[in-house]
């Protein structure tokens, strides 16, 4: 008889789940670490204790598969125009626990409206504590065929507040043969050659700098029903997975993005861009500490006419990208400074 009791008990412990042990506070702890909404997803349908604390998290990532095509309704061949379609996206296998959540809570504790589970605003909008939002897209909306790059990070709040752009005709690692001179050396004074203006290199540097500020107040412009949504969040960052630009707004710009109305461009669902301040730089060859290239190398510091670029080191243009690309910045500011403006388009 002391036998089975015994036996019971070890059974009953067995069977025990130990998560009951571990207090909310903690459990949030947990979630708030793993941050992928499908991870989160997954999450909500465990148990009605998970579901609501799940849904309590301060920082979520949103990583998007796939862009649906409006034309075909399936999968674009290569998610380069995201203007008109950016909120028609495939989350994968993140809705399935969603209805199975559903089928336990049953019909009035609905996770996501199920015709609305392509949209990140249906995604998050049962997430009320959000603080961070990282929402990345799968690819950059500028292909750079031919070992071209580009790179560029914007930050809004009602409207632009700057842009940092950083491109080069090719971005290549430098080989043993490689004879490279050291611009570096010439103390800042190089000078754009006069054959850049004839050779198109200008008008590719404008093309740069126009299609980058289009796909930045583009992404601004979508993001007005989510922050509006969640009036808890103080950070939001929309990159993209080949990591080409990146839109990001502090709590005192998302502030300003909700009080403020947004200036809509009368061409496209896109938010205007202002008159405009730039300086360029520009190095014919430019080598890196990590023994990358650079050809052609152009960085574009970019304000409202309201509010003028200082000086060269300001942070906004030095801390824009993380390295290799930050050495690049730093040496680029020491070079010739030539001034543009543009209107408002």
């Amino acid at each position: 008889m002391s036998q089975d009791l015994i036996s019971g008990v070890g059974e009953e412990e067995a069977n025990e789940d130990l998560f009951d042990h571990l207090p909310d506070s903690l459990l949030l702890l947990i979630f708030n670490r793993l941050q992928d909404v499908k991870s989160l997803g997954r999450c909500c349908a465990v148990s009605k204790r998970f579901n609501s604390v799940a849904l309590q998290v301060d920082s979520v990532v949103v990583r998007v598969d796939c862009v649906i095509s409006e034309a075909d309704g399936g999968p674009a061949s290569k998610p380069r125009s995201l203007f008109s379609n950016l909120f028609k996206l495939l989350l994968g296998s993140f809705f399935k626990p969603l209805q199975v959540l559903q089928q336990i809570l049953g019909p009035k504790k609905v996770i996501l409206a199920e015709v609305s589970h392509h949209s990140p605003v249906e995604v998050l909008k049962n997430f009320g504590e959000i603080r961070s939002l990282r929402i990345e897209l799968p690819a950059g909306e500028l292909g750079e065929d031919g070992g071209g790059f580009l790179k560029w990070k914007a930050e809004f709040g009602s409207s632009l507040d700057s842009c940092v752009i950083l491109g080069a005709t090719s971005f290549t690692r430098k080989t043993e043969t490689d004879v490279i001179a050291n611009y570096q050396e010439n103390d800042g004074q190089g000078s754009i050659p006069e054959s850049f203006c004839t050779n198109g290199g200008l008008k590719l540097r404008v093309v740069w700098t126009i299609t980058s500020l289009i796909a930045a107040s583009a992404r601004h412009y979508l993001l007005q029903p989510i922050v509006a949504d969640h009036p808890t969040l103080e950070s939001l960052v929309l990159t993209d997975a080949d990591g080409q630009g990146m839109l990001c707004m502090e709590k005192d710009q998302l502030a300003e993005f909700r009080r403020a109305p947004v200036a809509a461009s009368t061409s496209s669902n896109r938010t205007q861009v202002p008159a405009l301040n730039m300086k360029l730089w520009y190095a014919p060859r430019l080598e890196l500490g990590s023994g990358h290239v650079m050809e052609g190398a152009t960085l574009v510091a970019i304000r409202p006419v309201d509010r003028p670029i200082r000086k060269e080191s300001d942070g906004f243009i030095t801390s824009a990208f993380e390295e290799p690309f930050g050495e690049a910045v730093k040496a680029m500011v020491k070079r010739k400074t030539y001034l543009l403006e543009m209107n408002p388009f």
